[in-house]
């Protein structure tokens, strides 16, 4: 009975896996590279997909404030059938007759406004504008985001790769003072610190492990990816690049220069100011008149000539105009006015910290990548010298002029020196991105 349950648990484990294996989606186990990836995320991050949503909706506030200053058809009718006892009739036998309709066409169009015709047109321009400088923020926010996954992912899968040296370089040291204290040439004490030297590591193994389930989970969220629920830790993305450790050779004042002239978020407050004036305008029309002029045609039963009855129609054309003007609305415009030109100079002082909060970030993303640059280039020999103070090191100790302490610490600065050029050039490339999007470069891959 042991025998079977236990046949029947390999079984179905051994179709679990099978049906896991099949059930993942092909766009997850292929080569992915950060040019795909980026692409993938323009195509499918919920972020960027809300924010063409919200573009949309900025089309359909152009529309609206656009309507103002068109031409308005309307079309009406009506039918009315009345009591007869509430019908008064004329002396002589004639009256109203107890069922009535009419209709109607007419074509409004608005001539003056006190300029805010004007000011709604260019409101309209404005407007779309404005909203597509917001969508590009959302866009290159979130390629930014999906960039510094991707190294992030690349980081940790080095660090994993890096700890198992370490503990595997550790662990043939336990072995090799294991071997020299059963041979009775060293004491049971270098057994122990070898032992707590590869205790100590493990841990930093696991923390790495854990580093790259989180950051391949991130990746893939950016991503727009829904995750198989058959998958619970290993998520298999194949990434293809590595990290950009390439020279980049940057201005500060040109680059703070084409920050100011590129960075949409200066285009969305520009774009606000231009808003704002036309605010202004559009409020203080309410001091003035408003004039239009309509035209239509009109069609109703006849009701005092005979004979009254529905089929019986009159109809014509008309046509005029119309003006209107508010002498005294209760201050309501008065405090429009004053609203807008509260508004506007706001909008101008949101500008002005804008351009320097930019200008701040330009300066210390460049600070930032500066300091990448150096450390990156001052780890350019260091693991090479790790690797010869670890060959000596071992030399000394089997010639018996060296010491264990001597060995363990030679394993341990190599495996911080390994660590320290992996992180670097990770912080190198993921600063140059922020230096990249700081200045408003293009982050999207070229196609």
């Amino acid at each position: 009975m042991k025998k079977l349950t236990l046949l029947s648990f390999l079984f179905g484990f051994t179709f679990a896996v099978a049906a896991a294996e099949t059930n993942t989606p092909a766009w997850l186990t292929r080569p992915l590279s950060l040019g795909d990836a980026l692409n993938t995320v323009l195509a499918q991050n919920a972020a960027i997909l809300k924010a063409k949503n919200d573009l949309e909706a900025a089309h359909g506030v152009v529309v609206q404030t656009r309507a103002v200053a068109l031409p308005q058809l309307q079309a009406t009718g009506q039918y009315k059938a009345t009591d007869p006892g509430a019908v008064e009739n004329f002396p002589g036998g004639l009256g109203t007759p107890q069922q009535n309709w009419n209709a109607g066409i007419q074509i409004v169009q608005n001539i003056y406004m006190g300029g805010k015709l004007i000011a709604a047109i260019r409101a309209a321009d404005a407007t779309k504008q404005q909203a597509v400088a917001i969508y590009q923020t959302a866009v290159a926010d979130t390629l930014l985001q999906a960039r510094l996954a991707y190294y992030d992912v690349l980081l940790a899968a080095q660090q994993i790769t890096v700890r198992e040296a370490s503990v595997k370089l550790l662990q043939k040291e336990l072995e090799d003072q294991q071997h020299r204290y059963d041979a009775g040439t060293v004491p049971h004490f270098n057994v122990l610190r070898a032992e707590v030297a590869v205790a100590n590591e493990r841990p930093a193994l696991i923390q790495a492990r854990n580093n790259y389930r989180i950051a391949k989970n991130n990746l893939a969220n950016l991503l727009g990816y829904n995750l198989p629920r058959e998958i619970w830790e290993d998520v298999p993305l194949n990434l293809t690049d590595t990290l950009d450790t390439a020279p980049y050779e940057v201005n500060l004042p040109d680059a703070i220069q084409q920050a100011l002239a590129r960075r949409t978020e200066l285009t969305v407050a520009r774009k606000n100011i231009d808003l704002q004036r036309l605010n202004v305008t559009s409020a203080k029309s309410g001091f003035k008149p408003t004039v239009s002029v309509f035209a239509g045609y009109d069609w109703f039963n006849a009701r005092f000539t005979p004979p009254v009855e529905l089929d019986h129609d009159i109809h014509g054309w008309n046509a005029g105009a119309q003006v209107s003007w508010n002498i005294f609305d209760g201050a309501l415009s008065l405090g429009k006015v004053t609203q807008a030109k509260a508004l506007y100079e706001k909008s101008k002082t949101d500008l002005d910290d804008q351009s320097r909060q930019i200008e701040l970030a330009v300066r210390t993303a460049y600070s930032e990548y500066i300091q990448t640059r150096e450390t990156l280039e001052s780890q350019l020999k260091v693991q090479e010298q790790a690797d010869e103070a670890l060959r000596e090191a071992n030399a000394r100790a089997d010639a018996g002029t060296g010491t264990q302490l001597d060995v363990l610490d030679a394993e341990t600065s190599l495996t911080q020196a390994r660590t320290t050029q992996i992180t670097a050039q990770h912080d190198y490339a993921a600063a140059r991105a922020r230096l990249e999007r700081a200045i408003g470069a293009d982050l999207a891959p070229a196609k």
